[in-house]
C-alpha cells in the first residue's frame, strides 16, 4: 500500500494498535500467570532448587537472576538499537524482528520444564529481549509519524489500548486456568478409583485431575499470547511505513553513534545540578521500584498461605488485575499532588509510601494482606513511574536532543534494574526467604528519600 501522510489518522491508529499486540506479554507473562506456572514447576520440592549452570539455584532466584541479565542485554542493546533506528532505512524489519523473536518465545513457553531448563531459560530470555527490543523501533515510529501536538494524545491512546487488550486476554486465560473443564481440557478421573477408592482418594483423585489440566491450561495460554502478539501485530507492519530515513547503510559508526551520543549527556549532566541530582535520586529509588514490581507475583507465590493451589491462582491474577486498576487512579492522583505540592516533594511522598510497603510485605502472611499490598502498589506504581518521567522531562536543559536525554533516562532505569534484581535475588539465593531481601530494598528508597532532598526546588 501507499505510505500514509504523517499525521494520518489511520497511520496513527496503526501504531497504537500494536501496544493492543503486545501488552498482553507483559501482563500474563511478565506479571500473572507465567509467575504461577514456574512456581507449580517446584511444588513438592521442600528448597525449591534447581540446577543451572553448573549451580545450584533456588528457583526464585535464578528466574531473578536471568531477568537481571536480560535488562543487562536491553541496557548496552538499546541505544545501539536507537542509533540504528535513526538512520538505517528500514527500521519495520527491526521492530518485526523483536516481535517474532518475542512471540515465539512466548509460545516456546509451552515446553517449558525444569528437565530442560536451559532451553527453557533461553524461550524466557526470547520473550523479554523481544519485548522490550521491538519497543525500541516502536517508540522511534512516535516523531515520523505524529505531529508534536499529536504525539501526547496518540501516546496515551496507545496505552489504553494494550491496558484493554491485555486484560481481555488475561481474563479469558483466567478462565482457561480456573475452569479448564469449559475450554475441552481433562478434567475427569479414572474409573477404576472411582468404583474403587474412598471418599478422600476420589475427592483428591479429583484434585489432582483439575490441578494437571489448570497447570496445562497455563502452558496454551503462553501460546496465545505469542499468537495473539504476532498475529494483531500484522496491522501496524502493514500499516507503518519502513523508516523516515532512506538510503543509509549500517557501519560501525552509526552502531555505536547512540553510546557517543550517552557520553556527550553524561558530560552535559556533570554542569546542571539539579538534573544531576535528581537522575541521581531516579536511579536509587527506580532500582527499588522497578525490582518489587518484577517480583511481587513470586513472592506473593512463595511467602503468602493461600491455602491451596487453587486459591493461591486466582489470588495471585485477581491482585494483578486490582494493581493495573488502582494504578489509573494513582496516576491521577499523584498528578494532582505534584501540581499543589511540587514534583520533588510528591515523589518524596511516594518514596516513604514504598519504604512502608517493604516493611509491610516483611510481615504480611495472609491473602488480605496481600491484596492490601498490591492496592497500595498500585496506587504509587502509576503515580512513580509517570511523574519520574515527567520531572525528568521538566528539568531537562534547552536542547533539541531529546532523544538522547532520555535514551540516557532509559539506560539508567534498565541499569537500576540489574542492579536491584541482582542484590534481591543474592539474598534471596543465600537467605533462602524473599523477606530478607524485600526488607532490605528500604535501603533504597532511604537513599532515594535523601537525594530528593538535595534536588534544588525552584518551581518544579
Amino acid at each position: 500500500m501507499s505510505e500514509l501522510k504523517k499525521g494520518s489518522k489511520k497511520l496513527l491508529n496503526a501504531w497504537a494498535f500494536y501496544d493492543w499486540a503486545n501488552s498482553v506479554y507483559t501482563l500474563t507473562i511478565a506479571s500473572s500467570i507465567f509467575p504461577i506456572f514456574y512456581s507449580a514447576l517446584f511444588i513438592g520440592q521442600v528448597e525449591k532448587t534447581v540446577s543451572a549452570f553448573g549451580m545450584v539455584f533456588k528457583s526464585t532466584a535464578l528466574i531473578t537472576y536471568v531477568t537481571a541479565f536480560t535488562f543487562l542485554v536491553v541496557a548496552f542493546t538499546s541505544p545501539i538499537l536507537s542509533g540504528v533506528a535513526d538512520y538505517v532505512g528500514n527500521k519495520k524489519n527491526f521492530m518485526k524482528f523483536f516481535c517474532y523473536v518475542g512471540g515465539l518465545g512466548c509460545i516456546g513457553l509451552y515446553w517449558f520444564s525444569i528437565e530442560h531448563i536451559h532451553l527453557s531459560l533461553l524461550f524466557y530470555f526470547m520473550g523479554l529481549i523481544g519485548y522490550w527490543g521491538s519497543l525500541v523501533f516502536y517508540n522511534s515510529y512516535l516523531p515520523d509519524i505524529a505531529h508534536p501536538e499529536q504525539q501526547d494524545s496518540i501516546s496515551a491512546k496507545g496505552f489504553s489500548m494494550g491496558y484493554l487488550g491485555s486484560v481481555l486476554l488475561l481474563l479469558v486465560n483466567l478462565a482457561m486456568v480456573m475452569k479448564p473443564d469449559w475450554f475441552g481440557f481433562h478434567t475427569s478421573i479414572s474409573q477404576t478409583i472411582t468404583e474403587t477408592g474412598t471418599e478422600f482418594e476420589i475427592a483428591e483423585a479429583m484434585k489432582d485431575a483439575k490441578n494437571n489440566a489448570s497447570f496445562e491450561a497455563m502452558r496454551i495460554s503462553f501460546i496465545t499470547v505469542g499468537l495473539w502478539w504476532i498475529l494483531f501485530s500484522q496491522y501496524t507492519f502493514y500499516v507503518l511505513p519502513k523508516g523516515s530515513s532512506k538510503g543509509h547503510k549500517v557501519t560501525k559508526s552509526v552502531v555505536f553513534n547512540g553510546l557517543k551520543e550517552l557520553n556527550q549527556v553524561w558530560v552535559q549532566l556533570k554542569q546542571n545540578l539539579r538534573l544531576k541530582r535528581y537522575l541521581a535520586a531516579f536511579f536509587v529509588f527506580s532500582m527499588a521500584v522497578q525490582t518489587i514490581m518484577l517480583v511481587a507475583v513470586y513472592f506473593g507465590e512463595e511467602e503468602i498461605a493461600w491455602g491451596s493451589s487453587e486459591a493461591k491462582t486466582q489470588g495471585l491474577i485477581v491482585s494483578i488485575l486490582v494493581i493495573q486498576l488502582v494504578a489509573i487512579l494513582g496516576a491521577f492522583l499523584t498528578s494532582r499532588a505534584s501540581s499543589k505540592f511540587g514534583n520533588i516533594n510528591t515523589l518524596i511522598v511516594i518514596n516513604f509510601v514504598w519504604m512502608g510497603l517493604c516493611f509491610y510485605a516483611y510481615y504480611m502472611e495472609t491473602p488480605m494482606q496481600f491484596y492490601i499490598a498490591a492496592s497500595l502498589v498500585g496506587l504509587v506504581m502509576g503515580g512513580v513511574q509517570s511523574l519520574a518521567r515527567s520531572t525528568y522531562s521538566k528539568f531537562l536543559p534547552e536542547t533539541e536532543d531529546t532523544t538522547s536525554y532520555f535514551s540516557f533516562y532509559d539506560v539508567a532505569e534498565k541499569i537500576g534494574i540489574v542492579i536491584g534484581m541482582v542484590i534481591f535475588a543474592t539474598i534471596d539465593q543465600v537467605t533462602g526467604s524473599m523477606r530478607n531481601a524485600i526488607l532490605f530494598l528500604v535501603v533504597f528508597f532511604i537513599a532515594g528519600i535523601v537525594l530528593l532532598f538535595r534536588v534544588p526546588r525552584l518551581n518544579d
